[in-house]
């Protein structure tokens, strides 16, 4: 039976955030966070996978896909906050991937009674689980120079974005372009590359690592880090950190690379069906 998936719009304070959803109306929910540089068609795969035993939500991020780009300085982590409210979603778990990550982990640290699970899909919180692929990131957070911006701006190109989706793929031939070419799409709308997302979202990301380890004696959320072990930015090292501060985590490695649901969908899935079963 074809799983049903809807496509709206919320207005989350005037800010309009494009989300698909599907599933049973009463079951524990699941929220889905895209990462950089796609937008909630990245759980196309996922989703029926899902569906059939959770309400499932996946939201543009703000200024990702066809959700609107907010202000400079706006809070994410804030307006996803308030459209989880507008949504009726008050008790979730919550699966958030690349710089998904930094939005979903503060969920729990604000409101730890809301959140049951977070699974995390190659989106760490520790530095240890950065690779030299950062540097870049790094040096203009440290250094907002023009120079460094323009090495910024290389993680923007066609080229990039295309290298993202096939790199530690077990067959490049197994990821479909359809994906990467709407991203690239998407990055060349009005406001986009001038918004600084790579960098802004993991400068918040950053002034998490104080709080990260809080998110166990906090809340009352297990955790599941399902990672493609051949991402060349967020390494296997991060996943397993996990497990350092919070004993209720899971790690699962598939051997493909950064965008994970591209090949291992089906696996990934069913990894979270049996944690969230469990």
């Amino acid at each position: 039976m074809a799983t049903t998936i809807k496509y709206d719009t919320a207005d989350v304070d005037r800010l309009k955030l494009f989300y698909r959803e599907a599933g049973p109306a009463e079951a524990p929910k699941l929220l889905l966070l895209n990462g950089f540089p796609s937008a909630s068609h990245m759980f196309s795969d996922l989703i029926p996978l899902l569906a059939d035993r959770f309400p499932v939500v996946a939201p543009n991020l703000p200024g990702f896909g066809q959700s609107d780009t907010p202000a400079r300085k706006s809070n994410i982590a804030r307006v996803i906050e308030r459209f989880v409210e507008v949504i009726g979603f008050h008790r979730f778990a919550v699966y958030a991937f690349d710089c998904g990550a930094p939005t979903g982990f503060r969920l729990p640290v604000r409101h730890p009674k809301r959140i049951t699970v977070i699974i995390s899909q190659n989106g760490n919180a520790y530095e240890e689980g950065q690779s030299e692929g950062w540097t870049a990131i790094r040096a203009y957070c440290k250094e907002p120079s023009q120079a460094n911006r323009k090495a910024l701006r290389a993680l923007l190109a066609p080229e990039t974005t295309r290298w993202q989706y096939t790199h530690g793929a077990p067959d490049p031939t197994m990821v479909s372009p359809e994906g990467r070419n709407l991203d690239i799409l998407y990055l060349t709308r009005p406001g986009r590359t001038k918004s600084s997302s790579i960098s802004s979202a993991y400068k918040r990301r950053r002034a998490l690592f104080v709080i990260i380890p809080g998110i166990s004696p906090h809340a009352q959320a297990a955790l599941l880090a399902v990672w493609g072990k051949n991402d060349p930015f967020f390494v296997p090292a991060g996943a397993e950190a996990f497990k350092r501060d919070n004993p209720r985590a899971g790690v699962r490695f598939f051997d493909t690379g950064h965008f994970a649901l591209e090949t291992h969908a089906r696996e990934i899935a069913s990894a979270i069906r049996d944690f969230l079963h469990n």
